[in-house]
């Protein structure tokens, strides 16, 4: 996926950049993805409709009550974390590929390797973002408040500054393990299958390293991810934008207790709009920022 010419520091801010931009691009979704998880059914009372119905339902709603500057509260917050987030999970895969194969390694890398590859960064990744995620998520979840009941939260720093002063430094990695075990795996479901994907369309006839097969990789990638990742992403959702549950285990058991398996899904169709999309921009942005500094490379 990158090219052994290009440094690990270009590689990061390829990524970096890419991730951003993908990020300022589809965030609207994703506020409306947190809105949607973070909704819950009114125990007997099955009459009653939800506040949130559906992707363009929900950012319609949000928009009408709040403005549609709204859709991209967090968006700050949400750079920092892909700043961090996104240049290391995807500048450290080639790396850590090369790292597990070994240098000498000559052929096509087996996808079982490119899945380790992508578990550790994320993992690593998201272990140094966290805090970036948390207030992200803290800030989306904040809907249109009753008149006289003042915010939480008055912007991306005095949500990390009340977050420590209020609860702890120690709270800044709240959701710490969901959202390894999310982002870990959705890294893997996305950098691998990505990678794996590109690999096969390039061997069919006609088909040449193009912005059309970044585009369907890109595809595929998304698509993976939000069905292996949608469980666990609710989870954490709820955990970072709820501070009742006790850890990963009683926020999984309550939710599914109280909502059922589907629970977990929810979301699902703005999930992958987002993720689809996001993963659609970001690879390609990145496919040709990586070129720019190939031809700065070439031409040196």
């Amino acid at each position: 996926m990158a090219d052994p010419k290009i440094s690990f520091a270009e590689t990061f801010l390829c990524s970096a950049f890419a991730a951003c931009f993908a990020e300022f691009c589809t965030i609207p979704l994703d506020t409306a993805k947190v809105r949607l998880q973070l909704q819950r059914k009114t125990a007997g009372d099955a009459v009653s409709l939800p506040k949130y119905r559906g992707l363009l339902g929900t950012m319609a709603t949000i928009g009408k009550e709040e403005g549609l500057s709204a859709l991209w509260k967090g968006i700050i917050a949400g750079l920092h974390r892909q700043f961090i987030y996104g240049g290391l999970r995807i500048g450290l895969y080639e790396p850590v590929k090369t790292f597990l194969v070994g240098s000498d390694f000559v052929g096509d890398i087996p996808l079982y390797q490119k899945i380790f590859a992508a578990l550790l960064t994320g993992a690593l990744a998201i272990a140094v973002a966290n805090p970036t995620d948390l207030v992200k998520v803290r800030l989306q979840a904040e809907g249109k408040l009753a008149a006289g009941i003042p915010r939480r939260y008055y912007g991306t720093l005095d949500a990390y500054y009340s977050i420590v002063r209020q609860e702890g430094l120690g709270a800044l990695w709240t959701g710490l393990g969901p959202n390894i075990a999310r982002n870990a795996i959705v890294n893997a479901a996305e950098l691998a299958s990505y990678d794996q994907v590109k690999q096969t369309i390039l061997q069919i006839p006609g088909f040449t390293d193009n912005i059309l097969t970044h585009l369907l990789a890109g595809l595929g990638a998304g698509f993976f991810a939000v069905c292996i990742g949608s469980p666990i992403d609710v989870v954490k959702s709820r955990m970072m934008g709820d501070s009742t549950y006790k850890n990963t285990i009683d926020c999984f058991a309550k939710t599914l207790k109280n909502e059922g398996f589907l629970a977990f899904y929810k979301g699902f169709l703005p999930n992958f709009s987002r993720l689809g999309t996001w993963n659609v921009i970001m690879f390609l942005t990145l496919e040709q920022a990586k070129k720019f500094f190939l031809r700065e490379v070439i031409y040196d």
